[in-house]
């Protein structure tokens, strides 16, 4: 800065030579990230394990009995017989495997619907109404959480036999009514899935408890009793320990005990080993399970109720 006498003595700001630039530095390229590389190496790791057993199924479900023992079990047989396998697995031992499937989804849809019923319904009740023993009630639940079905088993058959209700569906169905994890889970997503002011405001209008629960409640709840129902139904589809105690007569297995006792043929005195017709089986069996996870997947979702109440 310099004084000029036309200034007065103050200081005058020096003129610019030119316009002001502004100097960026150059960006760095971005660094690359190691631990991408080994999560994605390690989910890689992880797909392979779970997608192997199910390569394996649906390569030796293509080979004959003699192809099984012929051939390596990664790779197929030069006689192709999947669709030949289906046909004998429904056909064999006067079509039992159909029974087996209906028995199964007879299970699953009685015991695995109503038991993400009870738990839609007792999970909202108890995630939104205050009540004397609310906490013992949870108490409960947590612990029945914690307790392994295998652990019930036997105490369930003296019950049931007692009753006399073994060897038939309801042993099967009864049980699979209760899912002490599906009624925590509707529990805690109740909680906040579906605001309290919301349900007020439906109240205030006139609504009634059930009516504000199947209008308001059950379309927040969705993706929870997708989840639910996806749980129960594995569960219930995979049921093998508690048919194995229940069930005498074969025509009330389910898939799971239907597919062992086919498998035991070939250690049982002039039994006919049917291992090609075992494992079709099993591929037919997980066919149904992968579809309900497809078709159900869209309805998990997450934030259905945000920005319905204003703050």
């Amino acid at each position: 800065m310099t004084t000029t006498p036309a200034t007065g003595g103050r200081p005058r700001a020096r003129a610019s030579s030119g316009p002001l630039v502004i100097r960026r530095g150059r960006r760095r390229p971005p660094r690359r990230n190691r631990r991408s590389v080994t999560l994605t190496v390690l989910t890689s790791i992880m797909l392979v394990y779970a997608l192997l057993p199910l390569v394996w199924l649906l390569i030796n479900a293509s080979k004959t009995q003699e192809g099984l023992f012929g051939s390596s079990g990664l790779w197929f047989h030069s006689d192709f017989a999947l669709f030949r396998n289906i046909a004998d697995t429904f056909t064999y031992d006067d079509g039992i495997f159909t029974r087996w499937l209906l028995n199964t989804l007879l299970y699953v849809v009685v015991g695995a619907g109503g038991a993400t019923a009870l738990a839609t319904v007792a999970g909202y009740g108890l995630a939104k109404f205050d009540f004397p023993g609310r906490k013992a009630v949870f108490a409960v639940v947590i612990g029945a959480v914690a307790v392994p079905g295998t652990a019930l088993a036997v105490p369930t058959f003296l019950m049931f036999s007692g009753l006399g209700l073994t060897n038939t569906p309801w042993a099967i169905i009864i049980p699979s009514l209760v899912s002490p994890f599906g009624l925590y889970l509707m529990w805690t997503y109740a909680t906040d899935a579906v605001p309290d002011e919301i349900l007020e405001s439906a109240r205030v209008d006139g609504a009634r408890e059930f009516q504000a629960f199947l209008r308001i409640g059950l379309p927040l709840l969705a993706p929870g009793i997708v989840t639910v129902l996806l749980f129960t139904v594995v569960a219930t589809w995979n049921n093998y320990f508690l048919p194995l105690i229940m069930l005498k007569d074969p025509g009330w297995y389910p898939l799971t005990l239907g597919l062992k006792e086919w498998n035991a043929q070939a250690s049982t005195i002039g039994g006919e080993a049917i291992f090609n017709l075992v494992i079709t089986g099993s591929l037919l069996t997980i066919v149904p399970l992968v579809a309900a996870f497809l078709l159900l997947q869209r309805y998990w979702q997450s934030g259905l109720a945000a920005g319905s109440v204003k703050e």
